[in-house]
């Protein structure tokens, strides 16, 4: 399975558009990821802990997208584009959203 942030596959020629595909991945917030998180704000820096947690993210996305593009019959998913975003649950809490979607092609 070809994944491509790009319209088109160079050197192949899609045959099949198939439709668009979704996938997203939502991730809780954790009490000691949070307290580190908000030192850091005060201090300054990079939070690793979280950028973790998107990478990994951002990985399983891409997965979820390309088992859902293989049930569909695709070779590739073309146009990809990937999302972060939070939601708010409460005053204290807040999932983390990553979505991913591309057109599945047949080659």
């Amino acid at each position: 399975m070809i994944l491509s942030t790009t319209d088109f596959i160079q050197g192949a020629n899609i045959q099949n558009y198939l439709g668009i595909v979704t996938a997203e991945v939502v991730y809780g917030s954790n009490a000691l990821r949070d307290f580190f998180a908000g030192i850091r704000d005060v201090l300054g820096g990079r939070t690793a802990a979280y950028e973790r947690v998107f990478e990994k993210g951002q990985q399983d996305a891409l997965h979820e997208l390309e088992i859902r593009a293989k049930k569909l019959g695709a070779d590739a998913v073309v146009g990809i584009q990937m999302k972060t975003d939070t939601i708010n649950i409460d005053d204290h809490g807040v999932l983390m959203l990553i979505t991913a979607t591309g057109t599945a092609v047949k080659l």
